[in-house]
């Protein structure tokens, strides 16, 4: 049987999952890395089994078994209410718990930026891979978005913004485009000579699909050297997290109120200077109540944070559930 006064924190997203196991007075007892949780493509079984071998290592480092007290997933991909059903059957089938909550992922990298005592509201906006946000309001209101992508509404995100420099950097060369020295970094990152050469490389998997994201620090570089196209992805996407913050703020009323405004994901953890700072003007002209937030830890502290929510625990456990990722 598994020990009492435990709970399994599990963070899934696009890219990386992180699941630990942590007890109800902050103590934590295991963790464990594995790859991409992507229901999306695989459908909700095969999505779930990438989680088995990571809360067996947790487990095992503990020298225990399930089920544990509690499991809360936070997950990439779970962005409609009947895909959090499905989620949350699939995982309740598997047995590593007594009770068990699913999420979107937005909401852990919201928790993970909140304080642990007084009123839980604000926003976040996560600009990793893709970009989604969601936020908590007064008496559990919620402002959610569906960020299934462009069908959806969705403009950015690091996968989008790699895609949208290469298409500038391929007009730029054919002549097509605006010039931009977007053009020749590119291509340059691979290896490549020019423009063509690496479509070429694209298209035939020379270089394969899941590289891409490479080009979206290279984006930056170009950008913060001056080239105005680089610049202009790089404010629109400023534009877009701002947008999406404020709409959350303006749905759950907080527009006019000293509310956390979290920022979070690979693009927005590095805090580039362009990115960031034109973030901080915007908001501070839009929702010039708004206090904004970087977090860089790792989304998986708000699943742990959200099981001693559920727990009750005390400060103590707070403070040190923090102190082991921060």
């Amino acid at each position: 049987m598994g020990l009492t006064g435990t709970a399994l924190a599990i963070d899934a997203g696009n890219s990386k999952t992180d699941v630990a196991l942590v007890t109800t007075d902050g103590r934590l007892l295991g963790t464990a890395r594995g790859g991409p949780f992507q229901p999306q493509a695989v459908g909700a079984d095969r999505a779930v089994d990438v989680l088995a071998p990571l809360i067996a290592a947790v487990l095992a480092q503990a020298g225990t078994a399930s089920p544990v007290g509690h499991l809360a997933a936070y997950l990439a991909n779970a962005d409609l209410a009947a895909e959090e059903a499905a989620l949350t059957a699939e995982i309740s089938g598997r047995g590593w718990a007594h009770s068990v909550t699913v999420a979107n992922d937005t909401f852990a990298l919201l928790r993970a930026g909140l304080p642990d005592d007084g009123t839980r509201t604000g926003v976040a906006v996560v600009c990793g891979a893709g970009i989604n946000c969601a936020g908590l309001g007064p008496d559990g209101a919620t402002a959610r978005f569906p960020a299934v992508g462009r069908i959806s509404g969705d403009w950015g995100g690091g996968a989008y913004l790699a895609d949208e420099a290469l298409w500038h950097a391929a007009r730029a060369e054919d002549g097509r485009g605006e010039p931009t020295a977007l053009a020749r970094a590119l291509p340059a990152h691979f290896g490549c000579a020019t423009m063509r050469e690496l479509i070429e490389a694209l298209h035939l998997r020379a270089v394969p699909d899941g590289r891409r994201h490479e080009l979206t620090p290279v984006l930056f570089g170009v950008a913060a050297a001056g080239d105005p196209v680089a610049r202009g992805i790089v404010a629109r996407q400023a534009e877009e997290v701002v947008l999406l913050a404020t709409v959350a703020l303006d749905r759950l009323g907080l527009l006019g109120e000293p509310t956390p405004v979290i920022l979070g994901g690979g693009v927005l953890a590095a805090r580039h200077p362009l990115l960031h700072d034109r973030i901080a003007s915007l908001l501070a002209e839009r929702a010039p109540k708004a206090v904004p937030m970087v977090v860089t830890a790792p989304p998986v502290l708000g699943a742990a944070l959200s099981a001693l929510d559920r727990a009750g625990a005390d400060a103590t456990a707070y403070e040190r559930v923090r102190r082991a990722w921060e």
